[in-house]
């Protein structure tokens, strides 16, 4: 029987593009530990040109869990489409066999089983071997390695370091071009300063002075590999000061710039380019409508959202690639060029997994002197857990639920919200939950945990505003997040309804009964974009309460009930 990946190749002979894609029947060997970072790597090559693409890793430099969504819902014309599918529908879409190696890594079915199977996923030292091994295949001056940003911050030891581990790690690895979004919660002044002397092009199109309307970054960088010409056009988060905190980059204005987008792509194409690489941080969604709309961009290198995709999705004549998040993923594309024009792309999302790839020794000695003045307090075990923690999830997730219960306890409150954050490890049933585990779903520059008073009404307004960034129909609206997570509250949704009205039934949990709309309610929460707010930093919150309980664990949560989906 031809496989799936043969099938797609033969189609090559009859297609001018192709992709052909897939992890590969990797099955049990990982389990097995006979899957070797040689299987994870072999591709069949085509053309003078490799990218290779990492996004969303979070300042994750060694291996972990990472369980993907249970329930990723699109809305309009993205409904029902990848990446809006999980478990057995995404397992469906793209022929991947339940409980196989791609299975644990992309969906969240039996997710603590697998991982007990398969292990860890990531770690930066992982990645250099697989980028190494490549560029002596392939040769270095045909490879273009790029990341999608979200790089600089989710660790302890980035916050502790204002993100110099990531910035020298990455340097390591050879990372050609980068753009942002949570970098920026740095502060204009450590970006600026990382962008004017790293190794590497910081590039965003999208983002101008206030004053006088100039670009703050260079828009635009050309690399020759492979005898070709390629343009890479950067595009940093467009809501980045609605999303984190505007005074923190107070004299710069982003947003998505279509037209000023296709005035680069133009300039490319009229200086010579063969390919235009578009590495965004918009959002697969946004991503997926730019695509319709900005004309001759070859490649869209898509990050924000997370998702990881086996396979390309097509928008004409462009490409959209998915490399998932926290270093699961290195995505590979080789491209063909005739007459200054891409004629072939084959790509393959090669999973990182730990156990399989043995670490390079440069890239693991920088790991572990990063590391080792933090190693003391990483390692300390706050409790153990007898639940699976996880954080990602449209409504909620079980990393989050316990993140809304710490407060709710500590800041004596009677609700709490918790941002709808998509970085952050999973923990399995009985693992010890570390400080490191905490930070890394809890470390920002802005921690503050905070405790105000909020009416019924005030509460709903602020879930309609959240529920309208992420399902609003037009893409061009979104932010690409998850919605706040709540404690001590529960509430109906119909994604289906339009702005101000999807939110409705707020019960306040400890006495079943609904939330007055004028009444006052005491809310812990964390994450405030506004200046100088106060409270303890939120790690500091969790550690008490972990303290206290000592042993984690979650019950489901039915709090939120859904609908229209």
């Amino acid at each position: 029987m031809i496989s799936r990946r043969n099938f797609l190749q033969a189609a090559a002979a009859a297609s001018t593009i192709v992709s052909a894609a897939g992890l590969g029947p990797l099955g049990r060997a990982a389990a097995q530990q006979r899957l070797t970072a040689g299987q994870i790597a072999q591709f069949d090559p085509l053309g003078t040109i490799t990218l290779l693409y990492v996004a969303d890793i979070h300042a994750q430099l060694v291996p972990l869990y990472f369980r993907e969504p249970s329930i990723n819902l699109g809305v309009g014309e993205a409904k029902g489409q990848p990446p809006h599918l999980t478990d057995r529908e995404f397992r469906e879409q793209f022929k991947i066999a339940a409980g196989s190696a791609e299975a644990y890594a992309l969906t969240a079915d039996d997710f603590a089983q697998l991982a007990k199977n398969y292990g860890r996923m990531g770690g930066l030292d992982r990645v250099a071997t697989l980028v190494k091994m490549i560029r002596a295949q392939r040769g270095a001056d045909n490879v273009l390695l790029l990341d999608g940003g979200d790089t600089w911050q989710g660790s302890w030891t980035a916050l502790q370091t204002k993100s110099q581990d990531m910035v020298d790690t990455m340097s390591k690895l050879g990372v050609d071009a980068m753009v942002g979004h949570w970098e920026f919660t740095l502060g204009a002044d450590r970006v600026k300063e990382v962008a004017e002397t790293a190794p590497f092009a910081f590039l965003a199109q999208n983002i101008r002075s206030l004053e006088w309307q100039e670009p703050v970054f260079k828009a635009r960088k050309t690399f020759t590999k492979g005898g070709a010409r390629i343009d890479v056009i950067g595009q940093a988060f467009p809501r980045t000061p609605i999303a984190n905190p505007r005074w923190m980059i107070p004299d710069w204005e982003f947003g998505i710039r279509e037209a000023e987008l296709q005035k680069e792509v133009d300039a490319a194409r009229a200086e010579g380019a063969d390919v235009v690489v578009l590495l965004s941080h918009n959002g697969f969604d946004v991503d997926k409508k730019l695509a319709g709309r900005v004309r001759g961009i070859d490649v869209i290198l898509t990050s924000h959202t997370h998702d990881a995709l086996p396979d390309l999705v097509r928008v004409g004549s462009t490409a959209l690639v998915a490399t998932g998040s926290h270093g699961k993923f290195l995505s590979r594309l080789d491209i063909e060029v005739k007459n200054k024009k891409v004629v072939g792309i084959r790509f393959k999302l090669m999973p990182v997994f730990s156990d399989a790839i043995a670490p390079d020794a440069e890239m693991k000695a920088m790991i572990d002197k990063i590391r080792a003045p933090y190693n003391s307090a990483l390692s300390r075990e706050l409790a153990r857990t007898d639940s699976l923690l996880y954080r990602r999830g449209n409504f909620n997730g079980t990393f989050d639920d316990l993140i809304c219960q710490a407060m709710l306890k500590q800041r004596d409150a009677e609700i709490s919200l918790s941002p709808g954050f998509r970085w952050g490890g999973s923990l399995l049933p009985g693992d010890p939950i570390t400080f490191e585990a905490v930070a890394n779903a809890t470390a920002i520059t802005y921690p503050a945990c905070y405790r105000i008073s909020m009416t019924g009404a005030q509460l709903k307004e602020v879930l309609e505003d959240v529920a309208d960034n992420l399902f609003h129909p037009d893409p061009y609206f979104q932010g690409g997040g998850d919605m706040v997570r709540v404690g001590g509250v529960g509430y109906s949704i119909d994604v289906s309804k339009s702005a101000g009205s999807r939110i409705s039934n707020l019960t306040q949990l400890s006495t079943n009964k609904p939330l007055e709309a004028s009444r006052s309610y005491s809310v812990a929460g964390w994450a405030s974009v506004n200046q100088n707010v106060e409270g303890p930093p939120i790690w500091d919150v969790v550690q008490k309460h972990l303290a206290d309980v000592k042993t984690v664990r979650i019950e489901p949560n039915t709090s939120v009930r859904i609908s229209g989906a």
